[in-house]
């Protein structure tokens, strides 16, 4: 590659770069700062919702954390996009099927980590207070194995 291609493909990297930073402004927040809110409906009442970043509702990322009472159970269900779930605090057990096997489930403490694949069947749940964070792509859907679970439905 000649020198003045190279040059010109450094500078449309550089200023490309460069636009992108200047659209997307730095947010940062303590852990005593977080915001937290109820969660949406379409989640088992009681747990607690906090938007760190992005838009759940909206096409594109977001970072969103989940604080959930102890004995809190999210019955199998799936999403359209894939999830990356942090367990901040607590005990997360989760697991893949049609249904929530407690006896089937993986368990992660503080620290842990899942990559959960797009429409693939899971389920999650705590014995202690738990807070984990999620980072996924909106708009966020969640689909129930057995319609009947959708807490949507009944609230």
């Amino acid at each position: 590659m000649d020198a003045i291609r190279l040059l010109a493909i450094s500078i449309l990297l550089t200023s490309s770069t460069s636009a992108l930073a200047q659209d997307h402004k730095a947010h940062a927040t303590t852990a005593e700062n977080v915001q937290w809110g109820p969660a949406p409906p379409v989640l088992p009442k009681g747990t607690q919702m906090a938007v760190l970043a992005g838009d759940p509702g909206k096409p594109g990322p977001f970072t969103a954390r989940l604080k959930m009472p102890a004995g809190y159970k999210i019955p199998a269900h799936q999403h359209p996009t894939a999830e990356a779930v942090t367990v901040i605090s607590g005990d997360f057990r989760f697991g893949m099927g049609d249904k929530l096997e407690e006896g089937k489930a993986e368990k992660l403490g503080p620290g842990g980590f899942v990559d959960l694949p797009a429409n693939m069947n899971h389920f999650a749940f705590g014995s202690a207070e738990t807070v984990v964070q999620i980072n996924s792509e909106g708009p966020f859907a969640i689909k129930y194995v057995n319609p009947a679970d959708d807490p949507s439905k009944t609230q």
